[in-house]
Formats: C-alpha cells, structure tokens, sequence
C-alpha cells in the first residue's frame, strides 16, 4: 500500500458522511476509496473494488479512461450528465458524475461524485414526469374519458380556446369544433380512429368558446394502462392559425386570376377533378373572344382592363352558381348543369347586353365549345383538347357560334388519346418495330441503300398505320423519342450489315421539330460513335415542309452543314408535293431527292407525266443531285425511269417494307 493509499485508508470514515456516492481514483483509474453510499447503490462491497477499474462503468472502459485523462491534466470540474451505470445486479442506472483532479504528496488522484442516482423503473416515472410537464408547457392538452367528455384541459388550451376550467369540465370532444357538416364529420374521423386503439394526426379546424375558429395541427392518442380497450385519450394540439391564413392568401394568389377575380385554369383543373372522382355529371363549355388581340389595337390601353371585366360580369350574370375560370388571356371555361340550349343562348345574352368603350359598342364575338362529362371526354385534359378541336373548327366555318363535337368526333378524340397514352408505353417498352424497305441502284442493278420505317402494331390497338401515328407523335413531342429510337436500330443495323460484308446505307426520316433542338448533332455524334457506325452509312431524309422552315432558321441549317461534314447524307423527301420555292436547294445541304409515288403511278400511260418526270431527273442532275423514284410498282415503270436516267428506285415491284431475315437475301 503506497503512502496515498494509506491516507485514504483513514479518510474512508469521513467520505462515508457524505450523502451520495463517492470515490477515488488513482492516476491509472484504479478504485482507492469506496464509500458506503457506492455500496448501498451500486452493490459492490469495498472490498471487491479496490485496486481495481471501477466496474460500475460497464464495457466504457476506454471512453472513461480517456475522460479521466482529460481530467488529470485538468484544474477544473468535469460534468458528465446522465451517465449509464451499471450495478452489481446488472440494473442500468442514469446518474450525473461530477469529477475533479487533486494532488496528494505529488501524486494525481480523482474524485468522483455520483448524484441523481434512480433505477430504471424510478427514472421512467421521472421521465415521464418531465415529458407531461414538457408537453404542457408546448401543446394545448385535453384528455378525454372513454365516452369523449373532457376531464382535463391545461392553462394553454384554456387560453385558445377562451373556455373556463369549470365550463369544459364534462364538455365533449365534438363541441370544440365547427358545428357544421365539415366540422362533424372531421371529428366524427378522429374519434373512430381513436376508439379502435389507433392514433390519429392531422391539421383542424377548431371553435373557441365565443364562435371564433383557428386552426391546430393536431395528434390523438389512445392511452392503455390495462386490458385492449383505451383507458382514456390524450389530444395534443398546436396552434397554426397565422400558418394556415398565410397558406389562404397564397393560394388565393396561385389560384385566383387578379385581373378578373376568377379562378384560374389550375384551380379549374383541381375542381374538375374533384367532381370526377364523385362521379358528378357536368358540362364543360370553353368561350374564346374572337381578335382579341385585333380590338387591343383599335382602342386605348384601358380597354384590354375594361372588356376583360365587364365580360367576366356578363358571365357570372348569365352563368349563376355556376363555376368559372380564366384559362389564357382571352379564353374562360364555365361548369355547369345546365342544357345547351341555354349555354347556346349566351351569344343572344351578349348582343342584349353590349360592352362600351368610350361611348361606343364594342364588335364582340366569342367562340365556345361544349363537352359532357361522362358522355363525351373522361378527363381535363381531354375536355380542353376536345373544346380547342371544337374552337377550331368553329373558326374554319367562320366563328361566332357555341357549338359541340358529334358523337364520332368525341370517339375519334378519344382514340387519339388513348393512342398519346399507348405511345409513350410503347417508347419506354421499346415495343416500336423497323422495318427496311430496299433501294435499287439502276446503274449497278443492286441493292446499296434501305428506308427505315417505323410500324406500331399495339396490344390493345392494334396496327396504327403511319399517316396516323406520325402526326400524333409530332403533336405531342413523341416524335422526338421516335427519332432517336430509329436512329439508334437504323444504326445499330448498318454495323452489322457491314460486319458481314454488305455496305448498305439506312435512310431515316426526320422532321424540322427535332432540329429545332440544338443538341441534334451532338446526340447524332453519340449515337455514332456508341454504336460505332461509320457516318456515311445514315441517310436523313426531310420533306420540302422541313426544308421551307429550315430556310428561314439560320440554327437548322447551321446543324445539317455540320452533320453533312461528318459524312452523313441529307435526302429531299417526296419531291413536287410541297412548296413551290427551290431556294432552300440553294441553302441546304442536299445530295438527292425523291420523286413521289404520286407522279410515278402515272408514268407508263401519261405523256404529261413522262415529260414531267424526265424533266425532274434532269434538273436534279443539272444541280450534281442524285435522284431516285419512289413507289415504283412494275417493270415498265422501272424500264422509264433507267432509260430517264434515274439514279435508284424504290417501291413494291422492288421490295416491300420487310425485316431483316425478308430483306437480307437481296444483297
């Protein structure tokens, strides 16, 4: 025993007067003093400990042997709060340690007091003690008996909701809300869920004691303290009044049009929603003020101000309890029950009720469409597409009339839809299918060039041909992913020709609305270099509608010189069908065009067209263009164009459209 040891050994007597649980530690952390305090909590006997590691610290021993270091170097008093300890019983104990290093003739020792020592079930109750306080002291808190009566309510619920604590007492749950339809069946939800054991949480409305509502975020507890059944519930609610008023005028501000105080088209949309999940039949009718734009010229800047309001007033008067919305800036949409007789009659109700500017009546002529819900369109977005086929049609006929699609119009609409729909499966599926129509070189007599076609036959659809799908796809953007899809097959497809010994080049069709996008070339370099395709075996074929936009897009015409610089060979598409300007021949960077199947069917008997078509050929070649016909159908009509000159031909008599295994022994 050392000389600090034995100073301890006679200090024990002291240390046992203090009330809490102490001891002391030799530099290396090993136990010298144990008071009885220790031993009565902790339940190791003196004897058992000294000279040794406290045990109390469980498997800490490293984490405490680097605190107590900290603490031997140290002059202050070290605080570890809520320290896990463990007894002799292996019972976990929460305790704080208060520690602090001392020197006994020049030597380092600790002393450690223990205080708050409680065991498990003691510091549970405690716990939850100061977590009721706690919730208290944050939340509005009510507690409700088995049949929903208020037995209890804190100073906090008391202040909002402006009730005494002797008025509540016996209340039920169901009188601290809205006393209305929204307000019952809200609570009428929390209870039910409550009373099988549940929780419920969500944000309400509630009603203080003098009518006045706010709003709370709300949680309902079911507290069990025996048996299945809840004992009692406990609601705790926070306030978010300010919260909710502020989400109000914001969405009033997202959802209301300021100019006429209508609800805009996203609110409309929610609205119309809402009625179609409750199965709610309703007609929608689209108004379009025709030249608007034409009447802002003929009058003052207050004009636009003037003419939107008092028409947003004349509606509200015709259409009343009716809802209504400003979809754009000159077109509004009406939901109403009522006929079409009646929605029709709106044009008289305009003439009646004219709009004045400065004085004078204003020309006002509207465009509407009708659409029913469920009869002719099962969505929002299919009701606008529906009411702008309708407007449109209108216009062609010359406007001024509210009308509706016939029953084979809506159908059509419909399946074009379902189409849209189907499409985009059928892209992210990769359900499309190519197809490769041959090419006959008329100087060599052999195939060196195939179209790529796309052909869509669809589960549910089944076959759409071509002059349906392209333009849907152009419509809707699709005919961007339709693209890419044929040019990563056509490409992938050449490479493998080429791999076994045939060089064959794959024409693609693209359309103005994908060189619109000035990543074209680059996703055209990309698909090159991953499919590693030589650029000169793609083809890009265009219509004389592409090569008229081009010429007036200086971006377009920059991309097609650039690809055309890679190799790559742009083809004119059914020649002499389109736009009567050859200028973009001078501008564009084409190689060959194609004469349309249209003049090729009436070439064997047609003299006119005889002519025509040489003269076709002959010009192509004047400008160094190769040319080929297209819809060659029988030996005569390729036999004329040999002996014209054409380059190449293509059409039924050579080969249909065909897959791969039809097509390949061809070569």
């Amino acid at each position: 025993m050392n000389e600090v040891e034995n100073i301890f050994q006679y200090a024990n007597p002291i240390l046992n007067h203090i009330h809490s649980p102490m001891m002391t530690l030799d530099h290396e952390g090993n136990i010298i003093s144990w008071n009885t305090y220790c031993e009565n909590v902790f339940g190791y006997s003196t004897d058992e400990v000294l000279g040794k590691f406290p045990p109390i610290f469980n498997d800490e021993q490293d984490k405490v042997e680097e605190q107590f270091t900290t603490i031997l170097r140290s002059h202050k008093e070290l605080t570890l709060n809520n320290f896990t300890l463990l007894t002799k019983d292996s019972e976990m104990l929460q305790m704080s340690l208060f520690a602090k290093a001392l020197t006994i003739r020049d030597e380092r020792i600790i002393m450690v007091r223990f205080l708050n020592a409680f065991s498990s079930e003691e510091s549970a109750v405690a716990e939850l003690s100061c977590l009721r306080s706690g919730l208290e002291e944050s939340f509005m808190v009510l507690s409700l008996d088995h049949e929903g009566l208020i037995n209890f309510a804190n100073p906090l619920y008391l202040k909002y909701s402006k009730w005494t604590p002797k008025r509540i007492l016996g209340k039920t749950l169901w009188q601290m809300f809205p006393q209305t339809d929204v307000g019952t069946e809200q609570v009428n939800e929390i209870w039910n869920v409550i009373h099988s054991g549940k929780i419920w949480q969500g944000e309400v409305e509630k009603m203080t004691k003098d009518g006045t509502s706010y709003w709370v975020e709300l949680i309902a507890i079911p507290v069990t303290t025996s048996g299945k059944t809840p004992d009692y519930y406990l609601v705790l609610a926070k306030d978010i009044t300010e919260k909710k008023l502020l989400q109000q005028r914001l969405e009033k501000i997202a959802y209301v049009d300021q100019e006429t105080g209508l609800m805009n088209r996203y609110r409309l949309e929610q609205i119309v929603n809402e009625m179609i999940d409750q199965k709610q039949h309703f007609t929608f009718v689209y108004l379009s003020i025709d030249k608007f734009y034409s009447l802002k010229e003929l009058y003052n800047e207050e004009m636009e101000s003037i003419l939107l309001q008092e028409f947003t007033n004349r509606m509200k008067m015709y259409f009343q309890d009716s809802v209504m919305a400003r979809i754009t800036i000159n077109d509004f949409a009406v939901l109403t029950p009522l006929g079409e007789w009646f929605i029709q009659g709106f044009l008289a109700y305009l003439k009646q009720h004219p709009i004045y500017i400065d004085g004078m009546a204003l020309p006002l002529t509207i465009c509407g469409g009708i659409s029913k819900y469920p009869e002719d369109q099962q969505t929002f977005n299919h009701l606008l597409k529906a009411s702008h086929a309708i407007i449109d049609k209108i216009h062609t006929e010359g406007g001024s009339t509210i009308a509706s699609l016939s029953n084979d119009d809506h159908k059509a609409l419909s399946k074009r839809a379902m189409i849209e729909k189907r499409l985009m499966i059928a892209l992210d599926q990769k359900d499309l299918k190519v197809l490769y129509q041959p090419q006959l070189n008329l100087e060599s007599n052999k195939i060196e060039a195939v179209e790529a076609l796309v052909r869509w036959e669809d589960s549910e659809l089944g076959i759409i041909p071509p002059d349906v799908l392209i333009p849907i796809a152009e419509e809707t953007g699709l005919i961007n992913d339709i693209g890419t899809f044929m040019l990563e097959k056509s490409c992938e497809q050449a490479v493998a020709w080429k791999n076994s010994g045939h060089t064959i080049r794959v024409s693609i069709n693209s359309s103005v609305r994908e060189f619109r996008d000035k990543n074209m070339v680059k996703l055209i370099r990309e698909v090159l270099e991953r499919t590693n395709c030589p650029a000169s075996l793609l083809q890009i074929e265009i219509t004389e509608k592409f090569a008229l936009e081009a010429e007036a897009e200086s971006s377009i015409i920059t991309q097609m010189k650039q690809l055309q610089a890679d190799g790559i060979r742009f083809v004119l598409d059914d020649f002499g069908t389109g736009y009567a300007s050859f200028r973009y021949m001078q501008l564009l960077p084409l190689e060959e065009f194609k004469i349309d199947q249209t003049f090729i069917s009436t070439l064997t008997y047609q003299k006119k067209t005889q002519k025509l078509i040489h003269g076709m050929i002959q010009f192509g070649h004047s400008l160094n263009m190769r040319v080929v016909a297209e819809g060659v159908e029988n030996k005569e009509q390729l036999e004329l164009l040999s002996e014209y000159g054409c380059n190449a031909a293509q059409g039924y008599h050579i080969g249909r459209p065909s897959e791969v295994a039809t097509i390949e022994p061809l070569f």
